[in-house]
């Protein structure tokens, strides 16, 4: 038991100090509560900053740091170094007594926006349509911890004797340990960026569904906290968020509606509304807090009756979210941290709760991690990808970081139950994510399948595509593009459409599979226009192209997982992807970029199983039915895996009486044996062979000698002066040496689409021409499990 300490205190605080270099004080800001608060974020953010970029050599995320960074800060570090070594001052000065309540209001306000934001990123009516795996798993995770630790505690009771205190000690435990709250899931995926995959999409569905069972436990929790020191007041309390519900639900979301109708479209919303709103959020922390649960399930219900996406949504999160994750998290898991008293033995009274405490977490953490692997193991899952659900369902995070010490300051807990928990939350933190990345890799799935390229389909056979939509411009060039692809009955076009969306005031990404067959004006989707126009191609190629429309609402970096994970699933030979640049129609020059765009493409180019197609449009791609003058086509080919897959698909294309294909071949001049691999040079020469003999359609063959990058440059430059192609098909050959492009690979601007490809799509040039940059099906060796 440490002695009592005097602290002295001046009322009113004073905020800002008279200046560094005021010399009435010793240390001028020492006194004062502002410059106080700005030195103790500053440290927190640099030790955790510094705690993370040695952390994350590990595979562990930001979470792990800030907890660390908080040991170091508290008394397992420099809270006992500075403490020891004052002149027989036992509190520390850097983190002053008087300045605590500062830091933790700030801390404390920091995640209740937390809360909030995350309640406008949540969409509650996704729990209606999640399968029965996410149902089930997410159910039994709940309530088989919950039975398990209700009957251990009933034991513990009647063996050990507890005291009432104590009971209600252990019932708090149970209750937030057998939680899996969806923030803490969803902020664990996202640092393992495993959010998009098959096994994040239904740990994060699982979640959601326990989430809705949890608020209602964790509420219920309390109110028997409160009812063993006051019986009455739980029903008065209750009554009081009641009412508060059903205001949120019938005034406060259709005046939030009608910020949204008053706001212009494409606008955002008037910084007036967001005031109004933040204002709100503090009110209905302070009316739970008066309701006695926890001060963040008002802004939780607030959050929820956001309505999703934007204008109101998404201006919320891009106004508050990085300041929020960025700043006041930080400073909230730290300074919990930092709470946290490192004792070589338990106080007395402290042994009997802290030895159930010990027992239950034992107990709940064995029947989440077998509950969360039944449903899994029955549905088939591989065992590996099961005992990673397992273990991310069992993960800990800033949910139970607050929880634990709101319940130690409000006294809930004792200090002795706090220390273990908070350490548990530390051992999860740093045991799970290296365990995650070890069992689970979501692009082994991609590696070691067959061959699907465009030259190992069968002749005549169908031609399974993937079509990828980011904006509006993209609908027609692709269709334009399939049309001069020359579907027909005997040779028909199988098309999955995937328009992507980014994912914007929402936690969870959505993948909906649409059935055109019974869309009408009336459904109305974000993908509405795509469907129509795919539609309406489907149906003047009637038997030669059947198409299936699809939309991804996912963050940008997670958009490959949903192309490639859908190219694999329906089998697709090749992927079309859009350039990331958008070309004026008019005069040819830029009108936007993309970078995410960019990022995506090499991600897929990377990842892909199988062939993949850049589409640069420069407007000049048109329909070849609505085209009198012909639609004239260029391959411009030195050889390899690429440029065959791309003659190929230009083979496919010359089936159409209108179009005519012009194969320019450029040849190493100095005709080196060592210069080429003789199979490959067997191989493109077969290819060039039907070409050669212009035994199909209206091609011409024209070859050329170079002898050097600098000659290939003005042969390329020359075509793109003419003008007189539609459209430019080349192989990507991204990597491949040869002396017709020998040190043209340092000049590239887009090493996505090879050096030809970067030259034909160059901005110097006003050339009109689109160019179609494709790479073959990169194999790759499939690790065993």
């Amino acid at each position: 038991m440490t002695d009592p300490v005097t602290i002295c205190t001046v009322f009113p605080p004073r905020v800002n100090s008279l200046g560094l270099w005021n010399k009435s004080d010793s240390w001028p800001v020492h006194n004062y509560t502002l410059p106080i608060l700005e030195f103790e974020i500053t440290l927190i953010y640099f030790v955790t900053q510094l705690t993370h970029l040695f952390l994350k050599l590990f595979g562990l995320p930001v979470f792990a740091a800030q907890l660390l960074a908080g040991l170091l800060l508290g008394d397992l570090g420099l809270d006992r170094v500075v403490r020891h070594s004052s002149r027989g001052f036992s509190l520390n000065p850097i983190f002053p007594f008087a300045n605590q309540e500062v830091l933790n209001i700030i801390s404390l306000s920091g995640y209740t926006l937390f809360t909030f934001l995350f309640g406008v990123k949540m969409d509650v009516g996704l729990v209606y349509k999640t399968g029965r795996k996410a149902i089930y798993t997410g159910a039994l995770t709940l309530i088989v911890p919950l039975i398990a630790a209700t009957a251990t505690l009933l034991i513990l009771t009647f063996q050990w004797s507890l005291q009432a205190d104590e009971i209600v000690q252990l019932l708090f435990i149970t209750s937030m340990h057998s939680l899996s709250p969806s923030p803490v899931i969803h902020c664990l995926l996202t640092e393992l960026r495993i959010l998009n995959s098959e096994l994040g999409r239904l740990a994060l569905s699982s979640a959601l569904v326990s989430d809705l069972s949890s608020i209602l436990l964790t509420g219920v929790s309390t109110l028997m906290t409160v009812m063993q020191r006051d019986p009455d007041k739980p029903l008065i309390d209750l009554t009081v968020m009641i009412v508060f519900t059903l205001f949120v639900h019938y005034v406060c979301r259709p005046v939030m509606l009608w910020m949204v109708r008053k706001t212009p479209e494409g606008k955002s919303v008037k910084d007036s509304y967001i005031l109004i709103i933040l204002l709100a959020v503090f009110g209905s922390g302070l009316i739970s807090h008066a309701a006695r649960l926890s001060i963040v399930v008002g802004p939780l219900i607030l959050g929820l009756a956001v309505p999703d996406g934007p204008p109101l949504g998404a201006t919320l999160v891009r106004k508050l979210d990085f300041m929020v994750n960025r700043v006041f998290m930080p400073v909230f898991v730290t300074t919990s941290m930092m709470r946290v008293v490192v004792q070589q033995e338990v106080p007395d009274g402290d042994q009997t709760a802290v030895r159930a405490t010990a027992i239950i977490t034992l107990v709940i953490f064995l029947s989440k991690f077998v509950a969360s692997l039944v449903t899994p193991l029955c549905c088939k899952m591989p065992l590996k990808h099961a005992v990673t659900l397992a273990l991310v369902m069992t993960s800990k995070g800033v949910v139970e970081i607050a929880g634990y010490t709101i319940a130690r300051d409000t006294w809930i807990i004792v200090h002795g139950v706090f220390n273990y928990m908070m350490f548990t939350v530390v051992f999860s933190a740093i045991v799970v994510p290296p365990l995650v990345m070890l069992l689970y890799d979501p692009k082994i799935k991609y590696a070691g399948y067959q061959q699907r390229n465009l030259m190992n389909d069968k002749p005549n056979s169908d031609l399974r595509i993937l079509a990828c939509i980011n904006r509006a411009d993209n609908t027609p060039a692709i269709i334009n593009l399939l049309d001069a692809a020359c579907p027909t009955r005997e040779c028909s076009i199988t098309l999955y459409v995937l328009h992507l969306i980014e994912l914007v005031a929402r936690s969870m990404p959505v993948f909906i599979a649409h059935d055109i067959h019974k869309w009408d004006l009336s459904n109305y989707s974000y993908s509405d226009n795509v469907i129509r126009s795919f539609t309406q191609f489907m149906r003047d190629n009637d038997g030669a192209v059947s198409v299936n429309v699809f939309t991804a609402v996912s963050p940008p970096q997670y958009m490959y997982d949903d192309i490639c994970t859908l190219a694999l699933d329906k089998d697709t030979s090749l992927i079309i992807l859009p350039f990331h640049r958008k070309w004026s129609t008019s005069d040819g020059s830029i009108e936007s970029e993309n970078q995410n765009v960019r990022d995506l493409n090499r991600r897929v180019l990377k990842t892909a199983p199988c062939s993949v197609a850049i589409l640069v449009n420069r407007g000049h791609i048109r329909c070849t039915n609505s085209s009198a003058e012909g639609y004239r086509v260029a391959v411009v080919f030195l050889g390899g895996k690429d440029d065959r897959e791309a003659l190929t698909f230009a083979k496919r294309m010359v089936k159409d009486a209108c179009i005519s294909l012009t194969v320019i071949h450029l040849v190493d001049a100095s005709d080196h044996e060592e210069s080429h691999n003789k199979w490959e040079w067997v191989q493109d020469n077969e290819m060039l062979k039907e070409v050669k003999q212009k035994s199909i359609g209206y091609v011409s063959y024209v070859k050329e000698n170079v002898q050097d990058g600098t000659r290939t440059t003005r042969k390329i430059r020359s075509l793109m002066d003419d003008d007189e192609y539609d459209l430019f098909i080349v192989g990507r050959r991204y990597k491949v040496k040869s002396p017709q492009t020998l040190g043209l690979e340092d000049w590239s601007e887009f090493p996505e689409l090879g050096v030809i490809g970067d030259m034909l799509s160059s901005a110097e040039f006003r050339c009109k021409s689109s160019v179609l940059v494709i790479q073959q099906q990169q194999q790759r060796r499939r690790w065993r499990d």
